[in-house]
């Protein structure tokens, strides 16, 4: 597999994955494992990622399922590393489209998904935003291009009826996010929130929601926490990176 200058492979050793990676264009990083590991997919789901970058949460969901598995992907750089990416892992469930999610209708049929999943754009941009100079980690971190109200539009159009979608974001809009997703007729069902280590505030939370799911119920799963105290990884976030 050819890989372009500043390109390398790493590996999600408890799935099995390699991924070319780039720390000048774009790596995934922990967001994307636990998206995959929250996400509920089963043996016959159709699936679709939305704003895959370089199909991190795409690719670790392959083999969970036998039907298909669509990335759609507004940054042909990225969209080149993912289409690689399922090459190297001889896949043959995976397409990579690329397109602006907004345009995911024209690309798979409406109401015909079994899952979305989607790793959004966390910060909204205002006249006060600092961005990253770096073009492709500015839009994949900033609403330059697309907002979450985007993102769940798309979403309930894709679902079928009951199908489940899948996010990570940031806990600071989580009110927001689930008035974003009732309006749209999507559910939200279950919510477990990510720490940083054991005494610090959640920094990410992960969200499921069910198209014309009943208004009421949601479950809050226990916290996950990323580090020991010593700085290490815990051994709920090992086994997820490692199998161990």
């Amino acid at each position: 597999m050819s890989l372009l200058p500043g390109e390398r492979v790493d590996v999600l050793a408890s799935r099995n994955i390699k991924i070319i990676q780039s720390s000048a264009v774009f790596s995934f990083s922990l967001d994307a494992v636990l998206l995959a590991n929250f996400a509920q997919v089963k043996r016959h789901s159709r699936v679709v990622d939305l704003a895959a970058g370089n199909g991190a949460v795409g690719l670790f969901l392959a083999r969970d399922t036998d039907q298909q598995v669509t990335m759609v992907e507004l940054q042909p750089r990225l969209a080149d590393m993912a289409k690689r990416s399922v090459a190297l892992n001889q896949l043959q469930n995976v397409t990579v489209q690329v397109g602006d999610l907004a345009d995911a209708t024209q690309m798979v049929a409406k109401d015909s998904v079994d899952i979305v999943t989607c790793n959004p754009p966390y910060f909204k941009v205002s006249s006060q935003s600092i961005t990253n100079p770096n073009d492709h980690l500015a839009l994949a971190r900033h609403e330059l291009t697309t907002d979450f109200a985007t993102v769940a539009r798309v979403s309930a159009d894709l679902l079928k009826y009951q199908g489940k979608a899948f996010y990570v974001h940031r806990p600071e809009r989580l009110a927001e996010l689930l008035t974003t997703l009732t309006v749209v007729g999507l559910a939200p069902k279950r919510l477990q929130f990510i720490h940083p280590r054991e005494d610090r505030e959640a920094n990410m939370v992960l969200i499921e929601a069910i198209k014309a799911g009943r208004p009421n119920g949601i479950r809050i799963m226990p916290p996950l926490i990323v580090h020991e105290a010593d700085g290490t990884y815990s051994s709920s976030v090992r086994r997820l990176l490692n199998g161990d």
